[in-house]
């Protein structure tokens, strides 16, 4: 038997969505977006070439060697005459004034040591540590703003659905009431008007619910974006036992110097002394220690040399102009300015940490004052419906008690999640892991 075009095609939307439809944890999530996002890309590219910088730095602690070649023709006195040396060719019946065409093919060999270089090259390593060690803490601080982004819109996205189940609820009140309603009007018991009522606060709610789950929509497509996922169309869902968000406590300290911030502009710091000690050691003198060895061979003359050479040298800058002092004034004014950036950023952070630990002592109030108001509103509006159908309460003030439980589920549903955010909030405010570990 054939199966029907339409059923395939059902079939086939039922498995697409079966395969893209996968349940999130936070854990999970967070471990998503630290390797696919863009920002945390970012982060580990900086770490990179943070990385070779140090790596260039220690080449100033190393030999360096090289080779050369090069073959060459001519008639010119000094060149020739140097290639018949070199060649060991020379003759007093050579006319050095024209000593005809000579070719000459050189290899030489150069190895060179730096045997002091007035503190440059210790400061130059020292600054490119540091900025590695910068770096690797700029992408802590990455991982840690992902993660309570992370974080902050999963825990968005699921109050946007627990809102559209609330009104849902609401919905679902509300067609009860104008079922009962309608009964009534027709038994000639209620007035049109307060079934009208009714019925318009039914169409209301369910606008509400309409606009939520545009909400709820957008904001899945936000946690999608967040994770990096180049799926954007994949529907979300988030676990409803979540262990992380039972590990999600409030943090005993308010001590906020792990903030990896303050670290990477204390390793900035070093790295800027460090560029002000390379400044100075150029009024210093630099030390090489050097050897080459050359190979000479001609054809014209049909000889060959070879020699080589080794030495050390002293180099001094007497005067260059006032350059090496402006270099030393430049990076010293961005010592300075390191320096006072990490005030800066001390009192900022201290002053965001306050803030945090305030808005999560609101988010807690207020979700135990909203907490205790569904419970109220809950009992108020179970007295209204039974009183309603007994004839006993009029239409409106039905719909008050409906609207009054509805107010209070949607301001539980924000409190609940905004103290979980405050919380996030606090702890990176406080340099800690948003999620802590297991």
């Amino acid at each position: 038997m054939r199966t029907p075009p339409a059923v395939l095609s059902l079939l086939a939307v039922a498995a697409a969505a079966a395969v893209h439809a996968e349940t999130w944890t936070l854990d999970r999530a967070v471990a998503t977006a630290l390797d696919k996002s863009p920002d945390a890309r970012v982060a580990r590219a900086r770490i990179d070439g943070a990385q070779a910088l140090v790596d260039q730095a220690q080449a100033a602690w190393r030999p360096q060697v090289s080779l050369s070649g090069r073959y060459t023709t001519t008639n010119g006195a000094m060149p020739a005459f140097g290639a018949i040396l070199n060649q060991r060719a020379f003759n007093f019946g050579l006319d050095f004034n024209r000593p005809g065409h000579i070719d000459n093919l050189n290899a030489t060999g150069t190895i060179a040591y730096t045997l002091y270089s007035g503190g440059r090259a210790t400061a130059g390593r020292t600054a490119a540590q540091a900025g590695a060690e910068a770096a690797g803490l700029d992408q802590r601080t990455a991982h840690q703003r992902l993660a309570t982004e992370v974080v902050r819109t999963a825990l968005t996205l699921r109050k946007a659905r627990e809102a559209v189940g609330a009104l849902e609820g609401g919905v679902r009140a509300y067609e009860a009431a104008v079922a009962a309603a309608q009964a009534r009007f027709d038994a000639g018991q209620l007035l049109k008007a307060d079934l009208l009522s009714l019925e318009v606060q039914l169409a209301q709610t369910r606008e509400s619910l309409s606009s939520a789950r545009h909400g709820a929509a957008l904001a899945a497509r936000a946690f999608n974006y967040v994770l990096g996922l180049e799926t954007q169309e994949a529907a979300v869902e988030l676990s409803d036992d979540d262990p992380a968000l039972a590990r999600l406590v409030l943090p005993d300290t308010r001590d906020f110097s792990a903030r990896p911030e303050l670290l990477g502009l204390q390793a900035r710091i070093r790295a800027a002394e460090a560029r002000v000690e390379s400044s100075r050691g150029a009024r210093r003198p630099t030390v090489n220690a050097f050897a080459s060895y050359q190979y000479d061979q001609g054809w014209r003359l049909s000889r060959h040399g070879d020699s080589w050479l080794a030495g050390v040298s002293v180099d001094l800058n007497l005067f260059d102009g006032g350059q090496t002092n402006g270099r030393i004034r430049q990076s010293s004014a961005e010592l300075t300015e390191l320096r006072e950036m990490f005030r800066k950023a001390t009192f900022g952070i201290g002053l965001e940490v306050e803030q945090a630990r305030l808005a999560h002592a609101d988010a807690a109030e207020r979700l135990r004052v909203s907490s205790r108001a569904v419970e109220q509103a809950t009992e108020a509006a179970a007295l209204s419906r039974a009183r309603f159908e007994k004839e006993a309460l009029v239409s409106a003030d039905l719909i008050g008690a409906e609207s009054r439980l509805l107010d209070a589920r949607l301001r539980r549903t924000v409190a609940a999640a905004d103290e979980r955010l405050a919380l996030v909030e606090l702890r990176r405010a406080l340099g800690l892991t948003p999620l802590p570990q297991s």
